[in-house]
């Protein structure tokens, strides 16, 4: 909501600058107005739109990742997940990311749900696809700085591995946990 929604919780964003800029996100410093009247500093991680995807093959076993993640320092597993390019529809930037990623097509792709994980922090945007009957094609195209293991997993052992920290990956457990707590469609 911005200030000129009327809304008197809203701040009033005086001027904007990128503090920091690299491929995958960039870091803007806005001075900013409260509502009381108090002018502050407030830094916002911004970055494009992302895909996550919960594949299922036509055996009911779900499609996952596992690549090397920098930040955290060690190997995630997870489901595949990706950018969405400027000006692409989310859907095909999932079935594209899919594909990219882990060289399975879907037959089917739906909508799940859309999210913002971080937006104290970050304008991240996630949407969430569960895609079904994906066969591998073996053909893939991963990014120069991606290393990634493709396997597919019992979705019931997927959601044991949440419960047990096995799966730490937010955008991989807020899918399976959504999917298995609102999409009865399938099940």
């Amino acid at each position: 909501m911005s200030d000129e929604d009327g809304d008197p919780q809203a701040w009033e964003t005086l001027s904007t600058e990128t503090a920091y800029d690299c491929p995958a996100f960039e870091v803007v410093h806005e001075s900013v107005r409260l509502p009381d009247g108090t002018e502050t500093g407030f830094d916002t991680v911004r970055e494009p739109e992302a895909v996550v995807m919960l594949a299922f093959t036509p055996a009911g076993e779900v499609v996952v990742i596992e690549e090397w993640r920098q930040a955290v320092g060690r190997i995630n597993r997870g489901l595949p997940a990706g950018t969405v390019e400027p000006g692409e529809d989310p859907e095909v930037a999932a079935q594209r990311e899919l594909e990219e990623e882990t060289g399975y097509v879907a037959e089917r792709v739906e909508r799940l749900t859309t999210v913002e994980p971080l937006n104290g922090l970050a304008n991240s945007v996630h949407h969430h696809f569960v895609a079904h009957d994906c066969r591998s094609t073996g053909e893939r195209n991963l990014d120069d700085d991606e290393s990634i293991r493709v396997e597919t997993a019992d979705y019931d052992d997927l959601l044991s591995a949440l419960a047990t920290d096995d799966l730490r990956d937010g955008r991989s457990a807020l899918c399976l946990l959504y999917y298995n707590r609102f999409d009865e469609s399938e099940r």
